[in-house]
């Protein structure tokens, strides 16, 4: 099934607070950077913010094969949290995939439920761009991620090791 970018925003309430989630234009990329940044540092990295903004460029240049960013906003309209997916393929399921390579609240706004509603905007773009599975991983000490991702519904799996080739 082709991917088409969703026009309309994912708008709800959060608890007490009124939040739209929306696809990354490029007009929110000065705020998208530094919510990206702050990601990059809880996960003690620090790549260039060029090379933050080129993988911004690929996104937007290509959401249907590359993969797309969704930002979250606040009632006020302040960026608050994002969530970056990738596009990918499983030969043993014969299926599209997406990997949700990012999620980030920013800390004031966490405790009210912006991460499961990126999730749940991720897991419905996701669908409409013909994947079967959303995955993710995350730190094996980041608890408070894992409770969102056990009350989404999120199945936890320990059959694969991860392993890394540098290039």
């Amino acid at each position: 099934m082709p991917y088409t970018e969703p026009k309309t925003a994912i708008n709800g309430r959060v608890g007490a607070k009124a939040i739209s989630i929306d696809a990354v234009s490029d007009g929110d990329l000065a705020e998208l950077l530094p919510l990206m940044r702050a990601y990059c540092e809880f996960y003690e990295t620090e790549p260039l913010e060029f090379e933050l903004g080129l993988l911004c460029e690929a996104l937007l240049a290509d959401p249907e094969h590359e993969g797309f960013q969704l930002i979250a906003r606040d009632d006020a309209g302040a960026a608050i949290g994002f969530a970056t997916v990738f596009w990918s393929w499983s030969t043993l399921d014969a299926c599209r995939l997406a990997i949700m390579n990012d999620l980030f609240v920013a800390d004031a706004a966490r405790g009210h439920g912006v991460g499961d509603a990126l999730i749940t905007a991720c897991a419905q773009r996701a669908r409409d761009g013909g994947a079967k599975r959303l995955s993710w991983q995350t730190a094996y000490d980041n608890h408070r991620a894992q409770a969102v991702y056990d009350r989404v519904g999120a199945q936890r799996l320990d059959r694969w090791l991860d392993y890394e080739l540098e290039l």
